[in-house]
C-alpha cells in the first residue's frame, strides 16, 4: 500500500516488467500471425485435395462403365493423412495456448480474443476435411456380376466398402459402421448391417468398413402381398428404380466427435436374371447423362435420401449424344475383351442406330 513511485528501483522494475509484457505481447501476436498464415495454406490444401477427390470419384463413376482408369486411392489416402495430422497438431498448440493466459495475462491479451476464433475455425477445417475423407472404395457388387456393378439381386450376396483416407484414430474409442438402404421400396438388408471397425498393426492397413455377403430381401406389404413402392414412387420399371446404401461411422479422435457419412452411387434390385441387361441398360444411362450424380455421394443427414437422387430420371429419360455412347460401348467392349471398339467398329455401329448419313 506504500506509494513508490518516487523509489527509482522501483521505477525501474516497472520498466522492466513493461518491457517484457511488451516482448511477450509481441511474441503472441507473431505465433497467432503464423498461425493464421498455416490456416490459409491448410485451407489451399484442402481445396486442392477436394479437387483431387471430385477427380477420382469421377474415375470411380467411369469404371463402373468399363472404363480403363485408376482408381487407386493410396495417393489421397497419403495427402489426406498427412493433412489431418498436421491439422491435429496444430489444435493441440492452439490448446495449448489458450491455457496460457490462466498462468499470465494483461490488458488487451491477444490470446483471450484471437485463439477461440482459430480454434473453431480449426474444427471447421478438420470436420470439412474429415466428412470429404469418408468415401465409397467398392461400389455395391455381386461377385459374378460380370463386370457389371451397381445391380444386385434379391436374395444373391453382394459387397461393399467405405474408407477414411484419414488414417487417425482413437484405438482406445469404439468406432462403428452402420449400413442402410434408401426407403423409396422397402428392403432388409439381411446378414449384419452394422460393424466395429478394426484396424491391423499397421497404420498403412488403413481405416475400411468391410461389409461382405450382404443380401437384401424385399419387405412385403401386408395389404397387397407385394413389395410396396412408398408413396409417390410412380410407374417406374423395377428396372428403372433407383437405390442408395448410406454408410455413417462414428469417428472420434484428438477431442473431435463426429459422424461421418457417405453413399454409394446409385444402383438396382432385381429379382431374377431376366432383367439383368435391363437394369445395366438403366445403369448405364443414368451414370452417362445424370446430370448431377454427385449429389447421392454426400447428402447430408437425414431420414430420407430422396431429394438427393434424381428418381425421376427415368420418367423422360434424356438423349445420349452419339460420341458419349460411343465411348461408353468401347469402354463395355474393352473391359470384356481387353480391346475397345475401333473407328470402323464405331461407324458400323452408328449406321446400324441412325442408318447411313
Amino acid at each position: 500500500g506504500e506509494d513508490r513511485t518516487r523509489d527509482p528501483q522501483y521505477a525501474q522494475q516497472v520498466q522492466a516488467l513493461e518491457a517484457k509484457l511488451q516482448i511477450l505481447d509481441r511474441q503472441r501476436r507473431e505465433v497467432l500471425a503464423q498461425m493464421q498464415q498455416l490456416l490459409g495454406r491448410s485451407e489451399t490444401l484442402r481445396d486442392f485435395l477436394q479437387q483431387e477427390l471430385e477427380a477420382w470419384q469421377e474415375r470411380q463413376q467411369r469404371a463402373c462403365l468399363g472404363a480403363p482408369v485408376d482408381t487407386r486411392l493410396r495417393p489421397l489416402e497419403t495427402w489426406f493423412t498427412e493433412l489431418g495430422q498436421g491439422l491435429f497438431q496444430l489444435l493441440k498448440l492452439l490448446q495449448a495456448l489458450g491455457d496460457l493466459p490462466q498462468k499470465v495475462t494483461y490488458e488487451r491479451d491477444p490470446l483471450k480474443a484471437e485463439t477461440p476464433l482459430l480454434e473453431r475455425q480449426l474444427k471447421e477445417l478438420l470436420t470439412f476435411l474429415l466428412k470429404s475423407a469418408f468415401v465409397v472404395e467398392q461400389q455395391p457388387t455381386m461377385p459374378n456380376a460380370c463386370r457389371r456393378p451397381l445391380v444386385l439381386r434379391t436374395a444373391s450376396k453382394f459387397s461393399a466398402r467405405a474408407r477414411l483416407l484419414v488414417r487417425l484414430h482413437d484405438r482406445n474409442h469404439r468406432m462403428e459402421a452402420k449400413i442402410h438402404i434408401d426407403r423409396f421400396r422397402k428392403f432388409n438388408i439381411l446378414t449384419s448391417s452394422s460393424k466395429t471397425l478394426l484396424t491391423g498393426d499397421s497404420p498403412q492397413d488403413g481405416l475400411v468398413c468391410d461389409f461382405q455377403y450382404l443380401t437384401l430381401k424385399e419387405q412385403k406389404d401386408s395389404r397387397s402381398g407385394k413389395g410396396s413402392k412408398g408413396i409417390g414412387e410412380g410407374p417406374l420399371a423395377v428396372t428403372e428404380e433407383l437405390h442408395l446404401i448410406t454408410f455413417t461411422l462414428a469417428y472420434a479422435y484428438g477431442g473431435l466427435e463426429l459422424e461421418l457419412e457417405t453413399s454409394t452411387l446409385p444402383f438396382i434390385i432385381i429379382s431374377n436374371n431376366n432383367q439383368l441387361s435391363s437394369a445395366w441398360a438403366s445403369i448405364l444411362w443414368f451414370n452417362m447423362l445424370s446430370s448431377n450424380p454427385k449429389a447421392s455421394r454426400t447428402p447430408p443427414a437425414a431420414p430420407s435420401l430422396a431429394p438427393y437422387l434424381d428418381r425421376h430420371f427415368f420418367s423422360s429419360p434424356p438423349p445420349a449424344p452419339w460420341p458419349r455412347l460411343a465411348e461408353v460401348l468401347s469402354w463395355q467392349f474393352e473391359s470384356v475383351a481387353e480391346r475397345g471398339l475401333s473407328r470402323d467398329h464405331l461407324l458400323m455401329l452408328a449406321e446400324k442406330l441412325f442408318g447411313r448419313a
